[in-house]
């Protein structure tokens, strides 16, 4: 792996283990819980719908399906909290990549060495998606393993298909604070624009059944790529993903341009 890139991931190794830990705990957590709903999938789901209401509900995928294996990980671990926890994880990431060594003055001492400004961001921005992988990757196998525990009955490919939509969802909000980042040196810009993004496109993507002018708009947000093919129904989305896997493109592009032309005090 290139130097800077191995850098990154020696940098953020604690909040790498500490994140992975967080979001696997949480997954395993809630995936265990699935026994009790299975057992009594009649008075779980009236509790859901009494206890809910219907925008709530909206925001979690609906709940109307959550007491089976396909509509409890759909509900409960691709639908908000495990990729709300996720996306928090990516911006955080993201901005460790340029932003925030830029503001601590640590990256002046790196750009003083003779080391090409488009390398530095492409391979800060590889060692940023090796560690949303690792933590993607270390997530997947918890699923699978404590699934099979609890009888889940969701294939394996199933589960990849969504979990490869929720690695590529993460990299493009990681990837768009890393690009803000690198654009402006500032560190709380990158996660404000990361973080307002992420919300407003979940509920345009949320809204648009419901809401007119949501319904174009929700064709700005990854998270409309991400969900609307239905990876744990019907497998993986390609197109979709590689719209995802577009923009994350033209981000970094962004980013390498950016980087390239600002005057960052060396």
């Amino acid at each position: 792996m290139p130097t800077l890139a191995l850098k990154t991931l020696r940098e953020s190794r604690r909040a790498i283990i500490g994140w992975t830990i967080g979001i696997c705990a949480f997954a395993g957590m809630y995936t265990s819980f699935y026994p009790q709903m299975a057992a009594n999938p009649d008075l779980y789901s009236k509790i859901a719908m009494a206890k809910y209401p219907d925008s709530v509900r909206k925001l979690l995928g609906g709940l109307e399906n959550f007491t089976t294996g396909v509509g409890f990980l759909q509900a409960v671990i691709y639908q908000l909290f495990v990729p709300l926890i996720f996306i928090m994880c990516a911006i955080v990431l993201g901005n460790k990549a340029i932003a925030a060594p830029e503001e601590s003055k640590t990256l002046e001492l790196t750009l003083t060495l003779p080391i090409d400004r488009k390398r530095l961001v492409l391979e800060r921005f590889a060692g940023l998606a090796v560690s949303l992988l690792a933590i993607a990757v270390a997530s997947l196998i918890v699923i699978m393993v404590l699934g099979g525990v609890v009888d889940l009955d969701v294939s394996f490919g199933r589960v990849l298909a969504a979990h490869t939509g929720l690695f590529l969802l993460v990299l493009f909000f990681g990837t768009l604070a890393l690009t803000v980042g690198a654009a402006t040196g500032r560190k709380a810009l990158a996660m404000a624009v990361a973080g307002v993004y992420a919300v407003g496109g979940y509920l345009a993507q949320t809204l648009a059944a419901d809401v007119e002018v949501m319904k174009w708009l929700s064709h700005l947000s990854p998270f409309h790529y991400y969900t609307q093919g239905n990876p744990l129904v019907n497998g993986l989305p390609v197109g979709d993903y590689l719209i995802i896997l577009a923009a994350v493109a033209v981000l970094l592009l962004t980013a390498v341009l950016s980087f390239d032309r600002r005057d960052v005090g060396v």
